[in-house]
């Protein structure tokens, strides 16, 4: 059995951002230091910042008056910051830049006197602080069944704007179908896909057609990690969401002669590395790492925090 891993995994710069702004600020301000909801959708990350000082809450009632509070990288809607201003907190804001561009891009077309089609899952953290960010009409769509049903007459002038970790392709459809249905309609195209939502779902492609099976690492709730088990499986191979080492099986990789790895761009490369020794142990001789696009983007941190070693 041949490990192959997939090329670029893993951490994104949004990711790496959010994650070294709670551990600047813990550096600089101290324990405890809040984070309303997953700095990112991974539990290993989340127990890493936990035991370094970090208290994860589901809403800002839970935080004391004063205290340094860290919004999650899926970003807020507006009245979560308006509570985090009369609350007196004071807040670091870990918002991906590319979800704030959505957002920007949003309140930009309801300005313009469109209605605005989000096209995202709902429930999603990042869709709900998007349709709290953006005033007007609004409305949330996932597939072109969904366009369809809406609500809104055929030469009304809308916009689309998207969750950015969401595929290209399933995004691509329900555009076309936004486009069929109203006469102006404008928006982003594909490019509010992030980089490297586009970037694992092309590794991952790769992998598929190279492998008998392929294993995501990466969270439940994750849904790039999701989607990359989703696109291996298109591809031809059994395909596996697991959360680390300990929820990879024999009988997954049975039989199997290549096994692929990736990971959704929450997850440690020290949880790919752990699922690697398990193979190993499993029978798994060989490695090797997929040719594929070398990421070298990142994103400014906070004034505040550039200083802080």
């Amino acid at each position: 059995m041949r490990i192959l891993l997939a090329e670029p995994r893993g951490f994104c710069a949004g990711v790496v951002r959010a994650i070294e702004i709670v551990e600047r600020a813990l550096a600089r301000h101290g324990a405890p230091v809040y984070v309303r909801h997953e700095i990112v959708h991974n539990r290993h990350v989340v127990e890493d910042l936990r035991a370094k000082g970090a208290v994860f809450v589901n809403e800002l009632d839970e935080v004391p008056g004063g205290a340094v509070t860290v919004f999650s990288a899926h970003g807020v809607a507006r009245a979560v910051e308006m509570d985090a201003t009369l609350r007196g907190l004071d807040v670091l804001d870990a918002t991906c830049p590319l979800v704030t561009k959505v957002h920007v891009e949003g309140r930009r077309y309801a300005k313009d006197g469109r209605a605005v089609i989000l096209i995202g899952h709902a429930g999603h953290p990042e869709v709900e602080g998007t349709l709290g960010q953006i005033d007007g009409e609004l409305h949330l769509v996932a597939t072109a069944a969904d366009v369809a049903a809406l609500p809104v007459a055929p030469d009304r002038r809308v916009a689309y704007i998207t969750q950015t970790t969401l595929s290209v392709d399933d995004t691509r459809e329900v555009i076309a179908a936004i486009r069929a249905r109203f006469a102006d309609a404008v928006g982003p195209g594909t490019r509010d896909i992030c980089y490297a939502t586009q970037n694992r779902q092309t590794a991952v492609r790769e992998l598929a057609r190279e492998c008998d099976v392929v294993l995501v690492v990466g969270a439940a709730n994750s849904s790039n990690s999701n989607r990359l088990r989703e696109i291996a499986e298109e591809c031809g191979a059994r395909a596996f969401l697991i959360a680390d080492a300990g929820g990879l099986t024999a009988a997954m990789v049975a039989g199997a002669r290549n096994v692929g790895v990736t990971a959704g761009a929450s997850a440690p490369e020290r949880i790919v590395a752990e699922v690697v020794e398990t193979l190993k142990a499993l029978g798994a001789s060989d490695v090797a790492a997929l040719p594929g696009i070398v990421e070298d983007v990142t994103f400014r941190l906070p004034a505040r925090l550039q200083a802080a070693e």
